[in-house]
């Protein structure tokens, strides 16, 4: 049994917003689902006509579009327009901090358009892609050619922008780091108009190391270059069960990806993917893929699970199935494994549809899901979206493995959300310190999965309503939230900034180091013209006036004294 109890709160009084939620399934079923499907259909046809076409047309629109850009930009006057921000709707971003910045006077540029695969080449493996194309688009495209990014993250609509500028994560992570570090060349174009192409040993090498987290205040991201790699037609996958407390957990899951003889770079040793999930703080389950080809799988007595069909268990209940059966191995088709929780959205779907997961429903309507969480979005209204800010937990800590019992402890005390997500990632030790970088002498303590160039870190996802607020008993959101945002500033560690954020500047830039994003934002003419990445980030409504008079401040940057940079 676990050694930690939640504590006790008082009962809470029901509003009229509690039943509007418990009831919105109504809207869910017969206006959000029939539209979101519509909608990836059509964004399907989208993507079939696009990839029609030859690379030279494609290349072609590309460098009209850009065009289209850089005039717009230059026409821009300083002196009478407003900061620069994309013409894309605040409820379209998958994230659910607010957009609220784009309530200040603003200055739109349109890159509706620029949602295509450019290239997909083989013999570099490298793929060229536009930033609104989706991990859904790009894995459709490359895995019949047996490659696919090496990082692909699991929800389809989660785009390339929103990943490189935000924060991009998946089951390879341990190996690969997050998505920007797969990426080997961004197209920016500048605040001035100008369009450079950033490398890690070109002259925009700076930029190359700034634009990761820096929510698009740097430049517009125009295309990406990223890394691929060779893979196989199915994941084979297993499933472990491990019971114990959550330090014990935690133990299990480094262990299950992590030599503890330091030998982190055996593929031996190491799983291609890994995952582990937290059902409850005395249970969980760790699973670790290898790439398998078909005829491995197709063997004799071999099971296989095409999880992606509409009608199959969600995953994270399947996955469940091993803490009563005990271990056990399965082969899934490579694409069905990458987006495993799209269907269900991790486990978000059983608060928007309760009775989302039943086989009745997944084999009558099963087929229409999931919601596109824009639509769901687009249809809160501010006091559902409010509600869900002071009553739900979407956020990710990003931690050191080695403190990831630690983590676990945190959130069952202060928040009890269940399941829990882990997923590991490295974090490179590079040539500039960027806004988010590994524990300065990590490399000298050899702790389990770290490496001299990257220290291990985990994502520890809290994605669901907390205990509290299950139980009907009094939550205060917002109060979770900053306490969570103290203990990843004193752990060294972060958060991710597609999340709601209660952090103050002082406290934002103790959290990430702003160097070298102020230097570039100097360097590349952006102070002025894009809006600061804090104020981008900042709960609550930005009027013109305030964050001008922020642009104007960054002459003396409000962040806190930070470590010294890395040799």
């Amino acid at each position: 049994m676990s050694d930690l109890e939640a504590p006790l709160r008082p009962k809470r009084k029901k509003v009229w917003v509690d039943y509007f939620v418990q009831f919105r399934w109504i809207l869910v079923i017969f206006v959000v689902l029939p539209i979101s499907c519509t909608l990836y259909f059509l964004t399907y046809l989208g993507d079939v006509k696009s990839a029609m076409k030859s690379y030279k047309k494609r290349q072609h629109e590309h460098d009209e579009n850009v065009k289209k850009v850089v005039k717009r930009l230059k026409d821009r006057n300083p002196s009478k327009d407003g900061l620069v921000c994309t013409a894309r709707k605040p409820w379209i971003a998958v994230g659910m901090r607010n957009v609220d910045y784009k309530r200040a006077r603003h200055f739109e540029v349109d890159l509706s358009e620029f949602r295509n695969i450019l290239d997909i080449d083989k013999e570099r493996m490298i793929a060229k892609v536009e930033p609104l194309v989706n991990m859904g688009q790009i894995s459709r495209a490359s895995v019949p050619l047996n490659v696919a990014p090496a990082v692909v993250a699991e929800l389809d609509d989660l785009t390339v922008g929103g990943l490189i500028n935000g924060y991009g994560i998946e089951g390879s992570s341990h190996i690969y780091g997050l998505f920007s570090d797969t990426v080997v060349a961004y197209e920016i174009v500048l605040a001035d108009g100008q369009v450079v192409r950033a490398t890690k040993d070109n002259e925009y090498k700076d930029l190359f190391y700034a634009i990761p987290w820096s929510q698009g205040t740097l430049g517009l991201l125009v295309s990406a270059e990223i890394k691929l790699i060779s893979i196989k037609e199915y994941m084979k996958l297993t499933y472990k069960p491990v019971v114990g407390n959550l330090q014990e957990l935690g133990q299990a899951y480094a262990d299950s990806f992590a030599p503890r003889d330091g030998d982190q770079d055996n593929p031996e040793k190491v799983p291609d993917f890994v995952e582990g999930m937290i059902y409850t703080a005395t249970e969980g389950v760790f699973m670790t893929g290898r790439y398998a080809s078909k005829e491995e799988a197709k063997k004799k007595g071999n099971v296989i699970n095409n999880v992606g069909w509409w009608f199959k268990p969600w995953f994270y209940q399947h996955a469940a199935k091993a803490l009563k059966k005990g271990e056990f191995t399965e082969y899934i088709p490579t694409r069905e494994y990458y987006h495993r929780h799209t269907r269900s959205l991790y486990w978000e779907g059983k608060l928007i549809l309760p009775f989302g997961d039943q086989f009745w429903f997944r084999f009558l309507m099963g087929w229409l899901m999931p919601p596109k969480v824009s639509l769901l979005k687009a249809t809160q209204g501010e006091a559902i979206r409010n509600y869900y800010h002071e009553m739900h937990v979407i956020q990710d800590m990003l931690v050191p493995l080695y403190k990831v019992g630690d983590g676990l402890e945190w959130v069952h005390r202060e928040m009890e959300v269940y399941p829990i997500w882990l997923c590991p990632h490295r974090l490179y030790k590079l040539p500039y310190k960027t806004m988010v970088y590994p524990e300065p002498g990590f490399e000298h303590h050899r702790r389990q999965g770290d490496t001299h160039y990257a220290q291990m870190f985990t994502d520890i996802g809290v994605y669901y309503s907390p205990g509290p607020v299950l139980r009907g008993e009094v939550f205060d959101g917002s109060d979770a939230v900053r306490k969570m945002e103290q203990w990843l500033i004193e752990n060294h560690s972060y958060q991710p900034q597609y999340a709601v954020s209660e952090l103050n500047e002082k406290s934002f830039w103790r959290m990430f180091d702003g160097e070298l994003y102020e230097k570039c934002r100097r360097r590349y003419k952006a102070v002025g013209t894009f809006m600061s990445v804090y104020y981008k980030s900042k709960k609550g409504r930005k009027t013109e006036k305030e964050v001008q008079e922020a642009e104007q401040a960054h002459l003396e940057p409000a962040y806190a004294d930070v470590d010294q940079p890395m040799d």
